[in-house]
């Protein structure tokens, strides 16, 4: 008789899950899922989840416009340079507090990881307008 070890399953890499998906780590398109949301007079976002998926896509793709129009007035740096040479590689959503269609603030926690380390952050987000907009981060330990 042969016994057999259960392996662990080896996680897809970088490239094949966001050629698989949208890189927010949803299994739809790009065009399907954060492209709609990017394109000019492009669709809200309909959670405060949502908009941190299309954030995070925005950061992969290195779309500004976006990520300025979807930080809120109040916080919204006057101009925002990204880092060429970041390459993001995956979003882990770690937990969720309302923002849904329901509520006028959400919070969400999530992991970005990058090429050499990771990014944790609590952000928090509001409704203006009908349209959720990032407010703010926190960095837990």
């Amino acid at each position: 008789m042969v016994r057999r070890t259960a392996r662990p399953r080896q996680r897809a890499s970088a490239a094949a899950t966001v050629s698989a998906g949208c890189p927010c780590g949803l299994p739809s398109s790009y065009e399907a899922c954060c492209g709609r949301c990017h394109a000019d007079g492009g669709t809200a976002a309909p959670t405060a989840e949502a908009l941190m998926r299309s954030r995070y896509s925005a950061f992969v793709r290195g779309n500004v416009p976006y990520l300025l129009r979807t930080w809120h007035p109040r916080t919204r740096p006057e101009r925002l340079e990204l880092d060429p040479g970041m390459r993001w590689t995956g979003l882990e959503i770690l937990a969720t507090s309302d923002g849904t269609a329901f509520h006028t603030s959400g919070v969400v926690e999530f992991r970005a990881s990058y090429r050499g380390g990771a990014l944790h952050e609590r952000s928090r987000f509001e409704r203006v307008g009908g349209a959720w907009m990032y407010v703010d981060g926190e960095f837990p330990e």
